[in-house]
């Protein structure tokens, strides 16, 4: 996909806080709901820990089923998870979601969480050996189901085929800097909705190591607004036809306070501060280079009462934004098609390439 053949764009919105921080939303319902209302195609769910909050795999879970058109895509982090959980929670998503689903790997360096599981610390390349590795387990386990694996067979009393279901035997190749582990399989979950959910990871890392091939979508960050476009364009330029999106930060003019004087953390991630026309015109260029644009808003509920009456409505109306389909899937969003199962013995994996950074 890209908006270079002339195909308007999404937006994606992160959703971390909604419902767990006191704020105006007092649900998660209530927020996923909000911004499906307002127009936008997908929300996000960071999975930064916080007392008292579920994982982010298990807010989107429960954003399914009260959706129609949003797709759902969380953070998951593939250094201290077990790749075939991922791989089945993610799928058991795609059929809560009716095919919205969708996945953003992380592999950050964390003490703490390798603490919580009992393991040491990843550092270096092993974090984006072990997001390689995740991926090409959840995309072998999605395709140990045929289609047709499901029969239902009343005479017989069977409700699978079994000759339809195929291990993986997966291993981690030996130049793995991690520790080594291996997957047999099949999946306990029939094969998603999707076939195979979409895999979208940041630019840098899989610039860093993760093949371009193992994922459907990048994710651009900059320092500012300015760099946000040329780094978009090196994605496309370095990376091929997989789909880009970039990552923005959102302060509006709000409730008779300008976004100037709204204290934002920094995160490193550019930042747009201003009113909700000028924010509109730079996503008008914006997504006339990136297939999708995510946004992070300061503040959820104040941001969305300017971007859900002046912004989406003004970008839809100027053609550089897609109307929201009802019912539609994840891959659809993306102009991807949904693939046939892969059957075939599956061959050892290729040597990982050296990291060159990591997201």
């Amino acid at each position: 996909m890209s908006t270079q053949d002339n195909k308007a764009g999404f937006l994606a919105i992160e959703l971390d806080g909604a419902g767990w921080d006191g704020g105006t939303f007092g649900s998660l319902a209530g927020a996923v709901l909000a911004v499906e209302a307002a127009g936008f195609h997908v929300a996000t769910f960071k999975d930064a820990p916080e007392p008292g909050r579920t994982n982010a795999l298990q807010r989107a879970a429960y954003a399914g089923p009260v959706t129609r058109t949003i797709a759902l895509a969380p953070e998951v982090d593939t250094v201290y998870t077990e790749p075939f959980h991922i791989a089945t929670q993610l799928a058991s998503l795609d059929y809560v979601s009716g095919g919205r689903a969708g996945w953003i790997v992380t592999a950050a360096e964390s003490p703490a969480a390798a603490a919580a599981v009992g393991r040491s610390a990843v550092r270096g390349n092993a974090l984006v050996h072990e997001a390689a590795a995740s991926i090409e387990v959840g995309r072998r386990l999605w395709d140990s189901w045929e289609d047709d694996a499901v029969i239902r067979d009343v005479a017989t009393g069977r409700y699978i085929d079994v000759d339809k279901l195929h291990y993986v035997d997966f291993e981690t190749p030996a130049d793995f800097a991690g520790t080594p582990y291996s997957v047999k399989g099949p999946s306990i979950i029939p094969r998603p909705l999707q076939g195979q959910l979409p895999v979208l990871a940041s630019a840098s890392l899989v610039g860093g190591g993760v093949p371009v091939e193992s994922v459907d979508a990048v994710l651009v960050t900059a320092p500012t607004p300015e760099l946000l476009v040329a780094g978009v364009r090196d994605a496309r330029e370095r990376l091929g036809a997989v789909a880009v999106v970039a990552e923005l930060g959102v302060v509006l003019d709000s409730r008779g306070e300008p976004a100037a004087a709204r204290a934002v953390p920094e995160t490193g991630r550019a930042q747009f501060a201003g009113t909700a026309a000028e924010l509109t015109g730079y996503l008008h260029g914006l997504l006339l280079e990136a297939d999708g644009v995510r946004l992070h808003p300061g503040d959820l509920a104040r941001e969305l009462d300017e971007l859900s009456r002046l912004v989406l409505p003004e970008l839809r109306h100027r053609g550089s934004l897609r109307a929201p389909v009802q019912d539609g899937t994840f891959r659809g969003l993306l102009g991807l098609e949904r693939p046939a199962t892969a059957t075939r013995p599956q061959p050892p994996p290729a040597p990982l390439p050296e990291s060159k950074g990591t997201a």
